[in-house]
Order: structure tokens, then sequence, then C-alpha cells
């Protein structure tokens, strides 16, 4: 039975790619309870993805580097003060269960995992594997308040964001991220050089990362072919970048937060799948995307997060990619 809420809270603390799915509950609330005011907790880094946001009251940021655990009572002690009607936890863990314990708000709904989870009106099971993308996941959570309609991630880039990226444009380009946390999720160098040297003259390849990405996407610039490349790593915020791929011819991207960005700005997308797999819920949800992996490994997937290293040493899922 669909309830009226009227300040409601959602709480995604883990990395880039789950606070970008996240977006697709801020749409599913704001369609459903178009008067609700919504809040939403992230960790320390991913609340630039929200700046601006149109449907935000607060965003409020846990940074998890600093006094953890005394900024996470901090925090306990804020969520309870504002008086919360519902607190939607879309991270499966104890801290963030914690919070959605004691918030004080006479709904809490959130996943199944973690001792805390026993104090939630509502909790279900979060089941890597099981045929569902992620936002479907997500969606379960609230269908008793919104409907079983899924809403894709969507973020909002503002007028400056897009104008930003617009004066490195000059043509046709595309958009290629070439990191990830995880080596086994991060197609190979060489594996780049041969796709961008692909690439037509007169189609600018812009390489984007953070700042900690830049030795990559130098290396990568020197060893390619194609010249007319700009590495934009360290130069673009999170949502400049996402404003950039959302006009590209196509976006080439690992199963990383780039990917993620791509769904949320409906964005030409190719993923390249690794160690992990689809099946896991985390491929892309644009109109236009398409998925390259090298099947029938028998050691594939070797995790759901990924590996330093390829725990078989041949890493066959990256240098058997067909480009």
């Amino acid at each position: 039975m669909k309830k009226d809420f009227n300040n409601i809270l959602v709480i995604q603390t883990a990395f880039i790619g789950d606070a970008i799915l996240a977006s697709s509950v801020l749409e599913k609330l704001h369609t459903s309870l178009p008067d609700a005011t919504i809040s939403l907790l992230v960790r320390r880094g991913n609340e630039s993805l929200y700046e601006g946001h149109p449907f935000l009251k607060e965003i409020i940021v846990w940074d998890k580097n600093h006094e953890k655990y005394a900024a996470l009572f901090k925090l306990r002690k804020k969520i309870k003060q504002s008086n919360y009607d519902a607190v939607i936890n879309l991270h499966r863990y104890s801290s963030s269960g914690f919070l959605t314990a004691f918030s004080g708000a006479s709904y809490k709904v959130g996943f199944s995992e973690g001792i805390f989870s026993k104090f939630f009106t509502k909790k279900v099971d979060h089941i890597i594997g099981d045929g569902r993308h992620e936002t479907e996941r997500y969606n379960e959570l609230i269908e008793d308040i919104t409907d079983k309609t899924i809403a894709k991630p969507k973020l909002y880039p503002s007028a400056y964001d897009f104008e930003k990226a617009k004066t490195y444009v000059t043509g046709k380009y595309i958009c290629i991220s070439p990191t990830s946390v995880w080596r086994t999720k991060q197609l190979p160098e060489q594996k780049w050089v041969t796709l961008c040297n692909k690439i037509p003259e007169d189609t600018v390849v812009f390489i984007l990362g953070s700042k900690h990405d830049m030795g990559i996407c130098n290396s990568l610039s020197y060893k390619m072919s194609h010249k007319n490349t700009k590495v934009l790593a360290g130069e673009l915020t999170l949502l400049q970048s996402a404003a950039l791929m959302k006009n590209a011819e196509m976006n080439y991207v690992n199963d990383s937060g780039p990917l993620h960005l791509a769904s949320a700005m409906n964005a030409n997308v190719t993923a390249f799948f690794l160690s992990t797999i689809p099946a896991f819920g985390f491929g892309p949800l644009s109109d236009n995307s398409k998925i390259i992996e090298v099947k029938n490994l028998e050691c594939r997937p070797c995790g759901i997060h990924g590996f330093k290293d390829c725990p078989k040493v041949h890493f066959k899922c990256g240098f058997d990619m067909d480009l």
C-alpha cells in the first residue's frame, strides 16, 4: 500500500558507481512523492555528483577516512534530530544499518545483510547474480511506497558543467575511461592502445580519469599512434566528465564508475567486463549500449569486486578480449 512521507533520507555510502545508481531511487521517489523533501547521505568524495541536484534538500557527507566511528555517531545524532519519516538504506553493511536502525524514523527499509536489519520496518534479500539489475534490487526496497516501475539513474550537470565540457569539443569525439580501482576489472593498456589506434584521425580521443590516473592516461596517450588525443584526467569534475560523455560518439569504459556515469546521462557506451560479469547486475542502462567480454572462461567470474592481480596469473579475460 502506498504511504505518504514528507521527509525522506536515502543512504548510500559505498563507492562512486553505487552512489550514481542511487540516483534511480531519487528519480522514483520524486515521481511518486513529488511534495516530499529528500536528503541523501554519501561518503566523502561522492557528494560532488549531486551538486545542484533538483530533488535534494540536503547532501550529508560521511568522511570514512577521518575519525570514522566518531563521525558515524555524530551522523546518527544529526539524523535523529532531522525527524525523517522514512530512511531508505541502499548500503548493505553494518555502519549504514546502524544509522538506519537508530534514525528515529517510523519507516526504515534496507537489505537483510547485517545485524541491524532486524530493526528495519522492511528488509529484502540482496542477491548478486539473481538476473536483476542493481536498480531493480533498489526499487524492491521502495515499491510499496511507490510502485514496481523501475527508474533509471540520472545526474544533473549544471549549465557551467556543460559549458566547461564544450570548451574541449571541436568536432566528433569519443571518451575512454581506462582505469579501475581493481586491476582485474581494467582492460590492459595494450588493448586500449589497439582500440584507440582504430579510431579515425578526425575523431578526438578524450582520456578521462581522476588526478590519480594521470600517469596511466599519459602513458596511453604516449603509446598511441592516434595523435588527435587529449588527456583530461584531473581536469574535469565528475559532473563535467558526465557532461562531456553525454554527446560522445561512444564512451569506452570498464566495469567501473564511468560505466554508471554513462548510464546516468543515457550516453552511448561500450563496456568491457573482464573478471566480473554483467549478470551481477551492474551492466549499462543507456539506450545505445554494448557489452564486450571473453565468454566461456572457466575461471570467470573470479570474484564480485575484482582483484589487484589475476588469481590465475594469465589474465585471459583481459588479454583475450576481441576488439
